[in-house]
């Protein structure tokens, strides 16, 4: 009970360096949750859970390697870095169409966002691949192969309510911003997006 307590707080400790970084995921949530609502933060970690837990897995088990993943990062960064530029560009655009009020109408995008804005972020796969790598070998150390499932238990929970949180904080934003307030929001946070965009493209 004590190693299970003392792992629990090491993986508490570490992954809020991980999950409560601003980053592209955090960014794309607030613009969600100003649409959808506090739901979407939920769909959002949904959709991040889908990237995750396969990849927890499979660098658990050896298929993914630090060795291959320069050859990959390349593709990610500039699919990532087009993905950002792209999803910034709609959102703009989406405030200076006569039908503006319709897009604040709740959507599906929020759980592909998640996936997307997981999955292509070069900075989430560096962190799994070296700071949460050693999370991966110590919990197989003390529980073999189960010790992924109580990984990712212990670090997963903090995803949910960090994104739900925020998404809820945004929602309830955007009852007190005014029409023009809220587009200067979102262009603020399109702007942010552009910069992780060409973050990602300078770290090539």
């Amino acid at each position: 009970m004590e190693t299970l307590l003392s792992f629990a707080i090491m993986v508490i400790a570490i992954s809020a360096s991980g999950v409560m970084l601003p980053g592209p995921l955090f960014a794309a949530n607030v613009v969600y949750g100003l649409k959808e609502g506090k739901i979407a933060g939920i769909k959002m970690a949904v959709g991040h859970t889908v990237v995750e837990f396969p990849l927890i897995i499979l660098l658990g088990i050896g298929v993914l390697s630090l060795d291959i993943f320069p050859e990959y990062r390349i593709w990610i960064t500039l699919i990532g870095a087009i993905g950002l530029f792209c999803f910034a560009a709609l959102q703009i655009k989406s405030i200076f169409e006569k039908n503006f009020q319709k897009k604040l109408k709740p959507s599906r995008n929020s759980f592909m966002a998640g996936i997307f804005f997981t999955g292509l972020n070069p900075f989430f796969l560096i962190w799994w691949f070296t700071i949460g790598f050693k999370l991966i070998t110590d919990s197989i150390q003390i529980w073999g192969i189960f010790g992924i499932i109580i990984l990712f238990g212990f670090h997963i929970w903090m995803d949910y309510v960090w994104l739900f949180g925020i998404a809820g904080l945004a929602s309830k934003a955007k009852d007190v911003l005014s029409n023009k307030n809220y587009k200067i929001l979102i262009i603020g946070l399109s702007v942010v997006l552009i910069y992780f965009g060409i973050d990602f493209l300078m770290q090539l």
